[in-house]
């Protein structure tokens, strides 16, 4: 569970174990580490609001190594993020009956049986809290000129007013809804991003398929690209090669100065409170399910922190990589 070369972060920690969190590596010394901005980067994506899970969690993030009087001393910075209102009791049909639409037997399978299957284990949307904390660690990585930023696109295909309406009566009736954010960059030089498989799309484009519940990662016109003639889609080079507001932000994965916007498509979330029917292994037959627990109606409100975390860490790790960003 790592990303990046330069600028690395390694999740750690299960939804119900004693903790979540994250190791950077990479942060140059002297980056000024500031922990109001952590603190409310963390309340952004922390479970407890109207549409998303009754799970209370503080969230109060520990840094226990790689800070000294608020600057990043250059070496690795863990943090750690206690889980203080996990309950695993919900989670007891585990791993005989899996949820449809969760991990559950794949990671049991993958593990041998040795998986931690409560809430997902290692493989929930939780451990998004260790993700979130490095991503904020990284703001001050970028030149100021270098924004991020994430917002919800759509709910259920509805704008935001009107999709949060239909996540809420999606919730009352204990089923789920997609949604989608959008993301956008700008600001960026010419360059940014390394030769094919390391190319600034393809790095982000993989970085945020590991977000849970992430289906699509569009960029620029995205699927639109498919129906349209050349002629309508080259963006033309102006005066002193600058291009015009739509144009793709890069190019061959390199960044061509033009803002850069990505929409990431999340699923409905898989934990909904209706009947359902799955496997039940100790009985050796299809039996009913009902999945307790506290649970997202829908994730783009809080997987919109997520998105800006992770975007800001590759684009951390390009710019050092690149040369970009004194390391």
């Amino acid at each position: 569970m790592r990303l990046g070369q330069t600028v690395c972060v390694t999740l750690f920690g299960e939804s119900h174990g004693n903790s979540v969190g994250s190791l950077v590596e990479g942060v140059p010394a002297g980056t000024i580490i500031d922990a109001e901005i952590l603190m409310e980067d963390m309340i952004a994506r922390r479970p407890g609001s109207k549409l998303a899970s009754k799970r209370k969690e503080t969230d109060e993030v520990e840094i226990l190594s790689g800070v000294y009087q608020g600057k990043a001393t250059g070496d690795p910075i863990l943090l750690l993020i206690r889980n203080r209102d996990a309950r695993s009791t919900d989670y007891e049909f585990l791993p005989n009956q899996p949820r449809p639409g969760h991990a559950d037997h794949v990671s049991n399978v993958k593990s041998q049986g040795y998986a931690d299957p409560r809430g997902g284990g290692s493989f929930s949307g939780r451990l998004t809290a260790g993700l979130v904390a490095a991503g904020s660690i990284s703001r001050l990585i970028l030149p100021s000129e270098w924004k991020v930023e994430a917002k919800i696109h759509q709910i259920g295909g509805l704008d935001e007013s009107e999709g949060r309406i239909l996540a809420e009566n999606c919730r009352k009736e204990k089923d789920s809804i997609g949604s989608s954010v959008i993301l956008e960059i700008s600001g960026l030089p010419v360059g940014i991003g390394e030769p094919w498989f390391d190319g600034l799309e393809p790095a982000l484009a993989g970085a945020l398929m590991a977000i849970p519940g992430a289906r699509a990662v569009e960029f620029g016109r995205g699927v639109m690209a498919g129906t349209m003639k050349g002629s309508e889609h080259n963006d033309l080079w102006l005066d002193d090669f600058k291009l015009l507001e739509g144009a793709d932000g890069a190019l061959g994965g390199i960044s061509t100065g033009a803002k850069l916007t990505v929409t990431i498509t999340f699923k409905p979330p898989s934990s909904i409170a209706q009947p359902q029917q799955t496997w039940n292994e100790g009985l050796k037959e299809i039996r009913e399910l009902i999945v307790k627990g506290r649970h997202d109606p829908v994730l783009a409100p809080r997987a919109r922190m997520v998105v800006e975390a992770v975007a800001r860490l590759v684009l951390a790790d390009l710019g050092v990589r690149g040369g970009y960003i004194d390391a």
